[in-house]
């Protein structure tokens, strides 16, 4: 269940939701890489190894928490509109976090790049996310 409007933080010491994609954004913007340690989402690098591809993005998938579903955001590339659940978090300040929706990549013989960047960007209140979910590490171009 949603927080009710006077229940809300300002801050996100209390929003673990906004303390992992701080970490995630923070991979995203590092260009070192690191040993291979860990699982899960704050895991310290982004890829299955550092050694094999320059990933550059963890992808991530929103839940909403009044009724579990995903959330979906409008998007258009290449003239053509669609809507997209997959995304890529850019900043977080506080309980929010401004992300790039990523569509699927019409190139669907690269394997290695399932998704392309596109240009719309929302910022959601994390406080109505019942979850997220991080997708295998991957590399964007131009983001």
């Amino acid at each position: 269940m949603c927080p009710d409007k006077d229940n809300t933080n300002t801050n996100n010491e209390n929003c673990c939701l906004a303390n992992i994609l701080e970490v995630i954004v923070r991979l995203q913007d590092r260009s070192e890489k690191f040993d291979c340690l860990g699982e899960g989402c704050d895991r310290p690098f982004l890829g299955p190894t550092p050694s094999t591809v320059c990933f550059n993005t963890r992808p991530v998938t929103f839940y909403r928490c009044s009724d579990g579903e995903l959330w979906s955001f409008p998007f258009t590339l290449n003239g053509e509109t669609g809507t997209s659940t997959v995304f890529r978090c850019e900043h977080v300040e506080g309980c929010c976090a401004t992300c790039r929706v990523l569509a699927p990549n019409p190139d669907t013989s690269n394997t290695t790049a399932p998704y392309v960047p596109t240009d719309s960007f929302f910022t959601i209140n994390l406080e109505c996310v019942g979850a997220l979910r991080c997708l295998p590490d991957t590399f964007i171009a131009c983001s």
